[in-house]
């Protein structure tokens, strides 16, 4: 197979859970064992940093790749799901996974495959492994796919787990309240390795400690350890001053993600590096200045409050559950705009109504849904959105969508894409 038909063979063979949901989820680690057995475990080879959480993950995790990599350290990242390109779930310092080892791994490993019957993830987590291990790397930044305790990349064992935050999301499989969502993520807590909590959340904290004493694990609150002195937004940056009590460690960090859930997640960065120097690591602040100033460029994150045009305005997210788009709407109100044009798509196992409740009534809407089978049907969305007075038109694609929107906007509005990772994904 040439890489186009390698990749059709994954998409079609193997149960994708962005596109087909639950049914994709498997709640075991068995196959994950399986693939990694026959390939001599490589996620054992390398050093590695483990993400979770529901928000932010992501974000910290191309934030620590893109310091380690600027400290000098060969640093490989996997994250999901990808937006563009499969391989921007594979990279090492950035470059994505050649096209050729996706077509090799895949070959090498069919007959197991046809055999075990993995989910399309499972298959992604031991390409990555593997990837990193011929590669020779240094460390990884592995992201959790989702939840935890059972997530395929919890087969390693750390030098440092990082967990962002809970919210509520994912809540027909790692539960419906926060308590049960935090025993699921904590679960990649592992024995005597240190964890970085990136919030301090009343309802949960408890939970984290506890298994952190179970573990025997240090555990380390971003947010008791590190404060933001100062915040300022400075064109396309966020300018921040970060520090310890009366103590200024940073005192002008700039950071090209200049969302605003960042000012959170950056603490949580910058913990993990006070710790990762304490193991060892060799981290100087020049790096992590450098790092943070040119995260996208040196690790290609894209869809976090990303502009794609200006006259008009338009800016896309791929928040999608009720804190992202929290988040999102405090951006949008820090955003000095005019009128307010929401392409707005979701999927159906989202708690849809908990996000429309936060949208603002005086935008105007362009209803649409991306192309998944998890898609909740654009003029459903619509009839739901009547119910919170948020009123637009249907669309049946995506770009139809956001060219209408484009089209009505004058030069001091604000076009904004969003809902779902899906829809952002498209428009990219």
């Amino acid at each position: 197979m040439n890489y186009k038909q390698t990749l059709d063979y994954l998409y079609s063979k193997l149960p994708m859970f962005t596109r087909v949901g639950t049914v994709a989820y498997r709640k075991d680690l068995h196959n994950t064992i399986a693939m990694c057995d026959q390939l001599g475990n490589p996620q054992d080879k390398f050093k590695t940093i483990h993400v979770g959480g529901t928000n932010g993950k992501g974000s910290t995790s191309h934030m620590l790749a893109a310091i380690l990599q600027q400290a000098g350290y060969k640093t490989g990242l996997y994250t999901s799901p990808h937006l563009k390109d499969f391989r921007e779930r594979i990279r090492i310092n950035g470059e994505m996974i050649p096209e050729a080892f996706v077509v090799d791994f895949v070959e090498e490993q069919k007959s197991l495959m046809e055999e075990l019957q993995p989910s399309f993830f499972e298959v992604t987590v031991a390409m990555a492994f593997s990837h990193f291990e011929k590669a020779e790397v240094d460390i990884a930044i592995i992201e959790v796919g989702l939840g935890g305790r059972i997530d395929s990349t919890n087969i390693i064992t750390p030098e440092l787990s990082v967990i962002t935050n809970i919210s509520l999301d994912h809540t027909n499989i790692l539960g419906t309240t926060l308590p049960e969502i935090a025993t699921e993520k904590a679960g990649i807590i592992k024995n005597g390795v240190p964890v970085v909590i990136g919030e301090t959340q009343a309802e949960i904290s408890k939970i984290f400690i506890q298994k952190a004493a179970e573990t025997n694990s240090p555990i380390y609150f971003a947010d008791q350890e590190l404060q933001l002195q100062q915040l300022q937004k400075t064109g396309k940056y966020l300018d921040l001053m970060v520090g310890n009590g009366n103590t200024t460690l940073y005192p002008h960090l700039e950071l090209d993600l200049n969302g605003a859930y960042q000012r959170k997640n950056i603490l949580t960065v910058l913990e993990a590096i006070q710790i990762l120097k304490q193991q060892g690591f060799k981290i100087e602040d020049e790096a992590v200045y450098t790092a943070v100033k040119n995260v996208k460029g040196l690790t290609g994150l894209q869809g976090r409050w990303q502009t794609l045009a200006e006259n008009p305005l338009v800016i896309c997210d791929t928040g999608h559950n009720m804190a992202g788009i929290t988040e999102v709407m405090q951006n949008i109100n820090d955003t000095p705009h005019d009128q307010l044009h929401i392409v707005i798509g979701m999927v159906r196992d989202k708690d849809i109504s908990g996000v429309l409740k936060l949208l603002p009534t005086d935008a105007h809407y362009y209803f649409c849904q991306p192309e998944l089978e998890r898609a909740l049907p654009a003029s459903e969305l619509a009839e739901q959105a009547k119910n919170h007075h948020l009123i637009g038109d249907v669309f049946p694609s995506v770009q139809l969508a956001f060219h209408a929107a484009k089209d009505n906007a004058n030069a001091n509005d604000l076009v904004f894409i969003g809902g779902s990772t899906f829809v952002v994904a498209e428009v990219l």
